[in-house]
């Protein structure tokens, strides 16, 4: 039996990748912030002592038996950079980075050898695709987390909560490819994959915006939204993260980007800054000390 341990698998297109993989047998833990049924873990991913504990947890529900599959899902996104985590850190950049950063940390001694490792991004950490949100214009760990350091931030709340998160997701895949050149990961014959499940309206990514936007991204997450090409639906997006999960599609030599574009799996390279090594490595490096590991 596949063991496989999920963040952000109670909602959205998580929820249709949990219930495609439980469906193939596939033994399911997932963290999450109001555990009320099997397979459930209390995680609560703006609290790194709370990353700490679920990993603790999942050690003791597993005994010597590996994890086959570690899936970090979850994500936030805020209309401004008002909120902090706590530890102190800006929240979005704290759960969507810093939280799957520490977890990948402390699961992958567990993981099986020819294990694998999906991390969920998008295409927005991109400038040259020419997305709505403001993109990344570094990915510093200290000015990520303290973004008041920061001598460039936007003036504007809403463009610095749009880059945050940009931000972010360019830091999930700098960590996948960061991850990739890792001795333990190397030995481990791990398949290392970084995912953009494109524009999928109707998930929990907007319950921190304004009741109007709220309202404009449920509506797109209905039927209606399937009169925009652009658009991803939850389910296809969940079912298409599960085969990665499960390894039903496996990524071409050398690709770990995987971006679904109007319904169609693609194998893009990511943009120049999410190639560079150097910035990787900082990125790797830096967030370990944040979260107090070597």
């Amino acid at each position: 039996m596949t063991t496989i341990v999920m963040t952000g698998g109670t909602s959205g297109l998580g929820a249709h990748a949990a219930e495609r993989m439980a469906a193939a047998g596939a033994n399911l833990l997932i963290g999450a912030r109001r555990p009320v049924q099997d397979g459930l873990v209390s995680l609560d991913l703006a609290r790194l002592d709370s990353v700490r504990a679920f990993a603790s947890a999942v050690g003791e529900r597993l005994g010597s038996a590996p994890i086959d599959v570690l899936v970090l899902n979850a994500g936030v996104s805020f209309h401004d950079i008002g909120q902090r985590t706590a530890d102190g850190f800006e929240t979005t950049f704290a759960v969507n980075h810093l939280a799957h950063y520490l977890l990948l940390r402390l699961l992958l001694p567990r993981l099986a050898h020819g294990g694998r490792v999906v991390i969920t991004s998008s295409s927005t950490h991109d400038p040259e695709l020419g997305g709505t949100l403001p993109p990344p214009r570094h990915a510093d760990v200290k000015l990520l987390a303290n973004p008041e350091l920061d001598s460039e931030l936007d003036t504007s709340p809403r463009a610095a909560g749009g880059r945050a998160y940009t931000t972010s997701k360019l830091c999930n895949l700098l960590t996948a490819r960061a991850l990739a050149t890792q001795r333990e990961a190397v030995a481990k014959q791990l398949t290392i994959l970084a995912y953009d499940p494109g524009p999928t309206p109707g998930t929990g990514l907007s319950r921190n915006f304004s009741p109007p936007i709220r309202l404009v991204w449920s509506l797109l997450g209905s039927p209606l939204g399937r009169l925009i090409p652009r658009m991803t639906s939850q389910k296809a997006a969940g079912h298409t993260l599960a085969d990665l999960c499960l390894g039903t599609v496996s990524p071409p030599s050398g690709q770990r980007y995987a971006s679904l574009v109007r319904g169609r799996l693609t194998w893009p390279q990511p943009s120049e800054l999410a190639r560079d090594r150097s910035v990787g490595d900082a990125l790797w490096h830096d967030s370990a000390a944040l979260v107090g590991l070597r």
